[in-house]
């Protein structure tokens, strides 16, 4: 649960609570959830970080924070601890957090209180591993955010982001890796790039998968070039 991260699109990670619970098919083989079973932990247990909670106040200089790697942050197990998450949010805004949730439908429930149309400091994004879970996205379009994205990773099947991509910013994408990483189709990567381009939002591809080689960073190579674009930050 280190604080610097090898993920190509963000910088630091903050995770105030780790563990989760399984929602559909791209949890199958979560990295959480492989590490903490080798660490001897209950990777399915929520439990408030006794270490890292409260580590985004010691960060002085801007950077993105990809929040709760190692969990959700609208799990369900992590009410009562998400009130004191925000505040630190609201006391760091040189940070901008990235905030991926596959609970989209618990988001405006659990919103803070003066979020209006968005905390600057703040992106709010959804995973959509295959068109089953294209709502989730769609959920993502009707709330209030400063930033919204999308990311599509592991990505398991064909997406048609059409009916959300006209409220979206970024969409990431990326195959999965690890030993049992499930093949992703260059087709599929392809359509979101161009629906991307159709409607103005950044496009990000993280990595093509695989095993060992996740094909990432230079190797994740789209058609003879690699596609890196990122909304701006806030600071």
């Amino acid at each position: 649960m280190s604080e610097t991260t090898a993920i190509a699109w963000t910088e630091k990670t903050w995770n105030p609570w780790h563990g989760c619970t399984k929602v559909s098919p791209g949890c199958a083989h979560c990295y959480m959830f492989r590490d903490k079973t080798r660490y001897g932990q209950d990777p399915s247990v929520v439990v408030r970080s006794k270490s890292t909670f409260n580590a985004p106040l010691r960060w002085k200089e801007p950077a993105l924070v990809f929040t709760c790697s190692w969990s959700d942050w609208f799990h369900e197990d992590a009410d009562a601890w998400r009130d004191e998450a925000w505040a630190i949010i609201r006391q760091t805004p040189h940070l901008t957090y990235q905030v991926l949730t596959k609970r989209p439908e618990r988001i405006r429930e659990h919103l803070p209180s003066d979020w209006g149309k968005g905390y600057a400091n703040v992106w709010l994004g959804v995973s959509v591993e295959n068109q089953r879970w294209v709502e989730r996205a769609e959920m993502l379009a009707q709330i209030p955010a400063r930033v919204k994205f999308v990311s599509a990773e592991p990505l398991l099947g064909p997406v048609d982001l059409a009916t959300a991509l006209i409220h979206l910013d970024w969409v990431i994408v990326g195959g999965e890796s690890g030993p049992e990483q499930r093949p992703m189709d260059l087709e599929w990567a392809r359509a979101l790039r161009d629906q991307c381009e159709s409607f103005g939002a950044a496009f990000f591809l993280k990595q093509l998968g695989g095993h060992p080689d996740a094909r990432a960073h230079d190797k994740a190579v789209l058609d003879g070039r690699t596609h890196t674009a990122m909304p701006e930050r806030s600071a």
